[in-house]
This record gives structure tokens, sequence and C-alpha cells, in this order.
């Protein structure tokens, strides 16, 4: 795939002419209508075999060769010309795709209410043949060992239509926040550690689920090594059942970091325990903070790095939002939240109020400003088709097994087209 960055003037008829691709296929990689201007500094997914890149002032063969893991021999081959010539500035360079290795992929699903709405469920359809996992959240833990269901819908019969394995979601959440009474019971009682683990098992059997995801969260720090025991325990329980069992880790950068989200997620043990894990690598930039990228590639990186220090690669999924914030300024600590946006709702709000997309080089991410109907600033923080890209480049250069995005519901449509582009997704159905 490649990935273009409009300029000033640009539009799909031009891009189509640049590219040899149709305006109506562009349009729809990218979902936008025929008709829509482009925002200048949007970034959209071409959809061709390989890439093009032009050749700039000082540019060699060679170093655009080793650019994309080829040799100068084999892009002059592709291009048909001679490798020892000198390139014109502004030749245009074909570069053919790279190998795709295998990776897997999960995405949550959080259904509200008391059903599924067809938008969501038309999400999962859409995303379902991306997916290795789909993990419909949650299923929480009450006081006495037993389960609070989600509305499930048709999600298990869409996914076993396309392949896809089940991601049974347990959580410590009560009144919809996390709780560390609920863990301190669940963690401590070994009646109630024992009934929730049969009520698990037996609603995975009854359902259809093959992994069960424990994501507990906000924990006392005394209870990190009671936490390490339920999983010890739960994972000989699930595994004699066939099972899998991961974990959704919270994004430490060592083993020595404190706090609520931190002390009592010990990486070492979840490495050693599960089957995989889920790095929450996201919410740097988040609805009660101040404005910034929602994962920013240096600290994500930290802490993937620090991962690395304490289990394989193999066992690492990255987490990976699929959305933005859109904040109003001036930000102000305990004002108003900043409002969930889409990639795609983003772009739309760019062209509605005339915005150019900047994009920050150190973070790796889009952002832009706008002025609204109120005479109110806003700063929106997203992603779009190079942040994504970034992400996908550090999986493969840390050797990680594969991505969680956090959630399905928001759309973004060159995720996929890239995500594709990168890797062979596993299938375990």
């Amino acid at each position: 795939m490649q990935i273009h960055v409009v300029q000033p003037g640009q539009s799909l008829y031009q891009l189509s002419r640049t590219y040899g691709v149709t305006v109506a296929a562009i349009a729809e990689a990218n979902e936008l209508r025929t008709a829509d201007t482009l925002v200048i500094g949007q970034a959209l997914v071409i959809p061709i075999v390989g890439r093009y890149v032009w050749v700039r002032p000082g540019d060699t063969l060679a170093g655009i060769a080793g650019a994309y893991g080829l040799t100068a021999q084999r892009l002059a081959e592709v291009n048909g010309i001679s490798a020892t010539q000198t390139l014109q500035v502004g030749t245009r360079l074909y570069i053919p795709p790279a190998p795709r290795r295998s990776a897997e992929s999960n995405a949550y699903i959080e259904p509200r209410g008391n059903a599924v709405s067809p938008a969501l469920t038309e999400a999962a359809r859409s995303a379902a043949p991306h997916l290795t996992y789909l993990a419909p959240f949650s299923f929480r833990i009450k006081r006495d060992g037993t389960l609070q269901r989600p509305p499930l819908g048709g999600l298990p019969q869409l996914a076993q239509a396309q392949g896809v394995t089940l991601m049974m979601v347990v959580t410590n959440l009560e009144n919809d926040q996390f709780s560390a009474a609920l863990g301190e019971v669940v963690l401590n009682d070994q009646a109630v550690q024992d009934k929730l683990l049969a009520t698990i098992i037996a609603t995975a059997r009854e359902l259809g689920f093959r992994d069960i995801h424990f994501d507990i969260e906000h924990l006392r720090p005394e209870d990190r090594e009671a936490y390490n025991r339920f999983l010890r325990k739960a994972a000989q329980a699930i595994h004699r059942e066939g099972f899998l069992m991961s974990t959704a880790l919270a994004p430490k950068t060592s083993a020595s970091q404190t706090g609520a989200w931190y002390t009592a997620h010990d990486y070492k043990a979840h490495g050693e325990i599960a089957d995989f894990v889920v790095i929450m690598t996201y919410e740097w930039g988040y609805s009660g903070g101040p404005p910034m990228p929602v994962s920013p590639i240096g600290p994500v990186r930290q802490v993937l790095e620090y991962a690395l220090t304490e289990m394989p690669g193999a066992k690492i999924m990255m987490g990976q939002n699929l959305y933005g914030y859109d904040w109003t300024l001036p930000y102000v600590a305990g004002g108003a939240y900043a409002r969930a946006v889409s990639p795609q709702e983003a772009i739309r709000l760019a062209r509605t109020h005339n915005a150019r997309i900047e994009y920050d080089d150190k973070a790796q991410a889009p952002h832009f400003t706008y002025w609204d109907n109120a005479g109110r600033e806003h700063i929106v923080w997203f992603e779009d088709a190079r942040s994504i890209q970034a992400k996908f480049d550090l999986l493969k250069e840390l050797g990680l097994w594969g991505i969680s995005y956090w959630k399905l519901g928001l759309p973004f449509p060159q995720n996929w087209l890239l995500l594709e582009d990168n890797f062979k997704i596993a299938k375990r159905s």
C-alpha cells in the first residue's frame, strides 16, 4: 500500500492519475465520497501493490534500496534501469512489496445497554476477516463468584462463521469502575475463586469462548502476589479444558513502577503463566487529561522494550487505540471531558472547519486545531495511516506477536488495509 499525504490543490482525480488507480478505488479504500474535498495534511491509503517513491536531491539508488530492505541491483531490475546510473531528481521508482510475516490480532467490542446494536454488529462483521480474536467486553465478576454477562447478540455466530476465536474478557468492574475491593475478595477468598473458575469454564463451554482473558485492574498493591497465585490456579483449570488463557497489563516501564494501576501487574509472572498478554499501550492522552497523542510512539516503545526484558515477544500483543480525542481549549483540569472521535470523524471535522492537519514526527501522530460555531477553540489528536504504520513497523522491529485494538465501532478503514498489507493474520479456529 502507498500512503500519500495530501498537499495544497490536490484532488482525488489528480492522485488517480499519479498512481494509476481509479478515483473510485481511492475513495473506497479511504471511505470517502468521490465528491469530498481533500484536507491538506490528510493521509490517504492508495490501494496499489507495493509503493512508489520519487527521487529527492541527494538520493542514491543504494540509499533508497536500503531504506526498503532491497539491494541496489534488485531495485534497478524492478525499475528497468542500470544500477550504476545517476538518478534524476523527480524520477519515480517502484518499490515491490516486502514479504508479510504472520501475526495475531484481537479487537475488543463493547456493547452498551441490553443488546448489541446493528452498527456494532456490522463493525464486527467488517473487522472479522482481519481478526484472530474477538473480545466482547466484559464478563463482570460478582462478589459471590458468579458472572454478569454482556449482551452478545449474534457475535458468537458471526465469529464462528469467520473463523475468529472468541475471547472471554473477565473483569473486576463494579458500578462501571475497576474495583480494588472486588479484586481483594476474588483474590483472597478461595471459595469465591473456585466458584468463579467453575462459572467461567461452564460459561465458556456454553457460549463457545476459547480464550479466557483476565483484565483485572486497579488492584491493591498488597494483592500483587495474590493475583499471581490466582492466575496460576486459573491457568491450570483453563488449560485442562484445552482453552487459552491471556491477561491484560497496564503500560509499565519498569518492575519497580508503582501506583494503583501498576504495582499489582507483575510482567514477569504474567509472561510465565499466560499464553499471551495484551499490553494496553494507549491512553497517554485521555478524555480527562490534557491534550496530547493517545499513543505516542516514544512511550509505547519504552513500555514494550521493558516488557521484552520480562517475557518473550512471541507472547506480547501491543495495544492500539482506534480513536482520538477532541479537546475544547483552554484545557482545565477537572473540567469538561474530551470527546472521543474516530479517525473518519476527525477528517470530517477538519474538512468542515477548513483545518490543516499537522503531523508530529516525534510522537508519530496527526493533530489539528479548529474553532467551533460558538467561537471555542479545539484541538484534535487522532490516528491515521502514518501513525498506524509506525506502530506496525515497531511491532515488526521488536518481534512482537500481534496487536490488540480498543475498540470496534469507531471507523478506521485504513487500519485494516494496512494491517493486511503488513501481516498474514493467523486464525486459531
